[in-house]
């Protein structure tokens, strides 16, 4: 079986991650494979509406695969890396500015590539087992695929919370945080998916659609603005340790787990983004800055030998005591010049 089943059903085109083993997680191949089907209903009358689901309870698309990366990264190769990046980062791109309306179920885990195929579109459907982070900052990136964009837009210093500690956010705690749209039971999925394939009318959801469970997030968001307000990692980390609340001490063990120069560079990311010249364009260009260096000059291969490869958990970072200098995020952050990711 294919790990994606690309198809037409009705008026929709589909898109099922076939993956469950693996939580879905996105592989080269499959970034392809989605983008040249995007490609060829974009233009085709008979397909009203794109749909994206995956197959197991676990996971929507737990992230992407990151064996082959590690594989070739340890090996001094860096070039294919830059490349995945740079077609994962052009599919994300497509599907934020699609013109037919993209409809995502997003079930148990949606985080890193999964939120780079799942949050973009028009239509982001969460139900009771949805838990979207974006986690990278745990094995030495930043929040990339476009999420970037999504943290800076989140509501007051959500974004640095988000992207710094790489908390899981519910049902209710995406739609809060702009990472989700509509709240539907997850037994109404299945109907609601033949609906959406024989009309290709996207108006159901609302039909279907109920306050989710209350969340945490809303409740939070007067700490974590006071919090996360710093203007560099330093200054969130010495307001967390002022804080004598469990909200700050459990943002400190959730930081206490991440690459330090991963969250250094989010919070500069997020703090440049912010604002009325805020575009994926820019989002995507800034991330890939990072990421294409990130197995050369950052943490990544170290964090996914701690993760994935050793499972030992126990990283050895640079800058491992938290203290980050400006000019290191600078030179992570910097632009490639005629490197520059292109669209």
């Amino acid at each position: 079986m294919s790990d994606v089943d690309i198809r037409v059903t009705g008026r929709a085109g589909r898109i099922t991650l076939c993956r469950p083993k693996a939580l879905n997680a996105m592989t080269y191949d499959m970034c392809l494979a989605i983008e040249a089907a995007l490609d060829r209903w974009c233009d085709d009358d008979a397909v009203s509406v794109i749909v994206i689901d995956a197959q197991g309870e676990r996971a929507f698309c737990a992230g992407g695969d990151i064996a082959e990366l590690y594989a070739t990264g340890t090996k001094g190769d860096f070039a294919y890396g830059q490349k995945f990046w740079a077609d994962e980062y052009r599919l994300n791109n497509k599907i934020f500015s699609y013109p037919k309306p993209v409809v995502s179920f997003l079930q148990g885990f949606t985080m890193g590539g999964g939120v780079g195929v799942g949050c973009h579109g028009s239509h982001r459907i969460v139900g009771e087992s949805s838990q979207i982070a974006m986690p990278e900052v745990g094995i030495g990136l930043v929040p990339d695929v476009g999420g970037s964009l999504m943290l800076a837009l989140a509501p007051g210093r959500l974004g640095e919370y988000l992207g710094i500690t790489a908390a899981r956010m519910d049902a209710d705690d995406a739609i809060y945080a702009g990472f989700a749209d509509t709240y539907v039971a997850q037994s109404l999925w299945a109907d609601l998916i033949v609906q959406l394939e024989t009309s290709g009318d996207t108006a159901c959801l609302a039909d279907h659609a109920t306050p989710p469970p209350a969340g945490q997030l809303r409740g939070q968001i007067t700490q974590i603005d006071a919090l996360f307000a710093g203007e560099a990692l330093d200054d969130i980390r010495r307001a967390l340790a002022l804080d004598e609340s469990d909200f700050a001490k459990g943002a400190i063990e959730l930081m206490r787990r991440n690459a330090p120069l991963s969250m250094a560079c989010a919070v500069e990311m997020i703090h440049r983004l912010r604002g009325p010249t805020l575009t994926m364009q820019k989002a995507l260009d800034l991330e890939y800055r990072f990421t294409s260096r990130a197995m050369e000059h950052g943490d990544f291969l170290e964090g996914i030998r701690a993760a994935i490869i050793d499972k030992d958990r126990a990283p050895k970072w640079q800058y491992a005591t938290g203290n980050v200098p400006p000019i290191a995020v600078s030179k992570m952050l910097m632009p490639l010049g005629k490197n520059a990711l292109t669209l």
